[in-house]
């Protein structure tokens, strides 16, 4: 009804206020008649009536007509129709329209405050006739009168929040916001009120702030119970009165945990069995407790607080699933102890003494079994380490190693050596007792130290254990001082007695323990008639010094100084060294200028040594090069035919070339045909020649063929005529194969070579009447002790 009086009272208002007016003096054009009265005119002041600066309208007009808004009416109006209305600005035209007559103002839609609130427009009054302005621009405002058309609207469509559980009444969760596009200035349009339209009795809302709160105590809101809420918030302008419009939103609220629950056992007894034979460290099972609360809030800690197998086992916590790990802390021992009893404790890792006492926690009992397993033997050390002098000898005992079945049975332990760590076979042991004896002489300067494995081995179930003995060699002075190298130096011939011209040093494979003490001293063989001294250091080295003054590089040019090196420890060793000193010529500073052939080869680096082995290679080449020209030289004079089983396969070559099918004189064919050649016979062989000069063959003794070969030979005659009388035959020097090897013959083979028969022996004397082209093969197949036959 309130809203109904102010709307009647806006509208008489404004039916009041619909017109304004405008005085300004008549608006004159500057001409040449009133150029006079110009200044007169500037000093006249003009009487102007002034008009509302706004105009109100009201907003979601619904009528078919133009909405009217109010009447323009200026002083230069006398209504007698020579004056016009023009308006411009914002709508002007389009939203707003003004009678250009009488000055009416209308709206031509319908308008939306919430879109626009107000328009800023000017008027002006022209002159009809000629279009000038009679007086300025007057610029007014149209505002739009606010009704409650719009709902609030929330910020968000759905709001999260959240409040720990247990919280106290009036905890503060979460603030909403709503609003209205309505005029905050008109009215209660935009004046809204909050409410709780779902979520009772758990919690309230602010009505003029939106503020959300808990409505219940700490005893109802209870996670573990019940964590989420939808609430659902109503905002309603007006106040709130009725009438007014609403909007909503959602709020879903969750309770976040407090550390208000201990853990608690599934169960209060757990039982495990594990091998004795579980390594330290290996699980031997998991134990479980439950927490309401969730996260940080349920993390938990377990510890063994009581019973018998409190140093052999240890619990922790797996941070994942918060179960109670139990593990083995010593080794177990079947025949010791087969069962252990534990007290297990949990409690929170983090407690909050706001809702839980310190004393919160859950006990739980464990009882571990231990089985008996079949275990290898156990040796009494985890390694040995075993000394023994180099110069021991053979079947000596250097030490043992022992081992026990720890089972109950108590089975007695073989011993044996992994041969995979004594490939020599070094060292042995007795297998009943353990002790370690050499099987083989040792040196210390090839190997100090022995590492081996011994195995010990369970009779009764072959279990096995191994364990690494360490063997260490102990030096014994066997090994006598040496000359570090091969020393060789020269003395000038211009020296002097007491120069000193070498400096030597010794070397000793042995390692004694306080250290190597070598001597040094002339041997007898030298000490005769000595041109050169040995003088000790005292550290190990010593000096060569000469005697006498002046040596003759002529009389004698190479001394061999003989030097006894012998170290002081027991039993003492020594041996001899030879130093070779070359007389050489020098200079006044003693640089040496020329020596002795021998002398000359050794500075530059080559001993006697090296040029023997010099003379050997080259000895040994030169045979190398002899014997690859004998064999090739025999290989020259291999035989014509290797078996006489293969003549036929042979090929005969002469090495004898011509120059071509040009060439008649070169070789003559003819004498393989005749051997009764003649020199004036000779005819070319690159045509065919006449049948008449073919001379028929010699006679030869041929041997009588048996009835087997007779269709042989006569294809062979018939082939050799054709190929005579045939004129496109190939050149006569050619080879002609005939294979045939006849109808049905039994003949092992078709050479007369190699088959064996009673055939004549054949005579082949007619091949030294040829000439001394074919003395090889009259050689080969002629005279008494050819082996033609077989």
């Amino acid at each position: 009804m309130r809203t109904w009086i102010i709307l009647l009272l806006w509208a008489c208002a404004h039916q009041s206020v619909n017109a304004v007016t405008l005085s300004r003096g008549p608006v004159r054009r500057k001409t040449k008649e009133t150029e006079g009265r110009q200044d007169k005119d500037l000093l006249r002041r003009s009487k102007r009536g002034w008009m509302w600066r706004q105009f109100f309208l009201q907003e979601e007009y619904t009528g078919t007509e133009h909405q009217y808004i109010g009447k323009l009416h200026s002083d230069m109006d006398r209504g007698d129709g020579t004056v016009m209305y023009v308006l411009a600005g914002e709508g002007a035209g389009t939203i707003f329209v003004i009678d250009s007559n009488s000055g009416d103002l209308h709206a031509t839609r319908s308008l939306d405050r919430e879109e626009k609130p107000f328009y800023t427009l000017r008027a002006q009054v022209v002159n009809k006739k000629n279009g000038l302005p009679l007086e300025p621009e007057t610029e007014f405002t149209v505002k739009l009168h606010d009704i409650n058309d719009n709902e609030p609207k929330f910020d968000k469509e759905v709001y999260t929040a959240s409040v720990p559980e247990r919280s106290h009444i009036g905890t503060y969760v979460t603030q909403v916001t709503a609003h209205d596009a309505d005029d905050e200035m008109f009215g209660y349009s935009a004046k809204l009120a909050y409410s709780i339209s779902q979520g009772h009795p758990y919690f309230s809302v602010e009505p003029n702030t939106g503020i959300i709160r808990t409505a219940l105590g700490p005893s109802d809101m209870d996670r573990e119970q019940r964590e989420h809420y939808q609430v659902v918030i109503e905002a309603k302008d007006m106040a709130g009165q009725r009438g007014g419009l609403t909007g909503t939103t959602t709020v879903n609220i969750s309770l976040t945990d407090v550390n208000d629950n201990p853990p608690r056992f599934t169960q209060s007894i757990y039982q495990f069995s594990v091998p004795e034979i579980t390594k330290v460290g290996s699980l031997v099972g998991r134990i479980r407790a439950v927490d309401a609360d969730v996260g940080r809030n349920a993390e938990m800690d377990y510890t063994v607080v009581n019973g018998d197998g409190l140093d052999v086992f240890d619990i922790s916590t797996d941070r994942n699933t918060q179960e109670g790990i139990l593990s083995l802390k010593k080794p177990l021992d079947y025949e010791k102890k087969k069962s252990y009893m534990l007290q297990i404790q949990v409690q929170n890792t983090h407690p909050d003494t706001q809702f839980l006492s310190m004393d919160a926690k859950d006990i739980a009992n464990i009882r571990v079994s231990v089985e008996d397993v079949d275990e290898p033997p156990q040796f009494e050390k985890i390694n040995y380490i075993l000394e023994v002098k180099e110069d021991a000898a053979v079947g000596t005992v250097i030490g043992s190693v022992s081992a026990v079945d720890p089972d109950i049975l108590r089975s007695p332990v073989k011993y044996s050596i992994d041969r995979h760590t004594d490939v020599d076979r070094i060292f042995g042991v007795y297998a009943g007792n353990g002790s370690i004896f050499l099987q083989r002489p040792l040196d210390r300067e090839e190997f100090a130290w022995h590492n081996i494995s011994v195995i010990a081995t369970d009779r009764s179930s072959f279990g096995m254990n191994l364990v690494p003995v360490y063997i260490r060699v102990l030096d014994v002075n066997d090994n006598p001082p040496m000359l570090a190298s091969f020393y060789e130096t020269f003395v000038c011939e211009n020296a002097k007695a007491g120069q000193k011209i070498q400096t030597i040093s010794a070397v000793d494979p042995d390692d004694p323990v306080g250290g190597h003490r070598f001597l040094f001293s002339l041997a007898p063989e030298s000490s005769v008639r000595a041109n050169f001294s040995v003088r000790d250091n005292g550290d190990n080295t010593a000096g060569i010094f000469t005697r006498r003054t002046g040596f003759g590089r002529m009389h004698k040019s190479t001394h061999l100084v003989a030097v006894v090196i012998s170290d002081g420890h027991i039993p003492m060793q020594s041996s001899t060294g030879t130093l070779t000193i070359r007389v050489c010529t020098c200079d006044r500073d003693g640089n040496m200028e020329m020596c002795n052939a021998e002398a000359l080869s050794s500075t530059t680096g080559l001993s006697t040594g090296a040029l023997v082995a010099i003379l050997l290679c080259i000895l040994i080449l030169l045979l190398i090069v002899v014997l690859f020209a004998a064999l090739k030289r025999q290989k020259k004079k291999e035989p014509l035919i290797i078996s006489k089983e293969d003549v036929r396969d042979n090929v005969v070559s002469y090495n004898d070339e011509g120059g071509g099918e040009e060439d008649t004189q070169a070789f003559d064919i003819g004498a393989l045909r005749h051997p009764e050649v003649m020199e004036e016979s000779k005819l070319r062989r690159d045509i065919l020649p006449p049948e008449s000069l073919y001379p028929p063959p010699p006679l030869r003794r041929t041997m009588v063929p048996s009835r087997g070969n007779a269709d042989v030979r006569d294809f062979i005659n018939q082939r050799v005529q054709e190929n005579d009388g045939n004129p496109t035959a190939p050149p006569y020097d050619s080879l002609a194969t005939y294979a045939y090897e006849g109808n049905g013959s039994v003949a092992e083979s078709l050479s007369s070579l190699g088959s064996v028969s009673s055939e004549g022996e054949q005579d082949y004397n007619y091949l030294s009447e040829w000439g001394p082209r074919f003395r090889k093969l009259a050689d080969m197949y002629g005279g008494e002790d050819s082996d033609w036959d077989s």
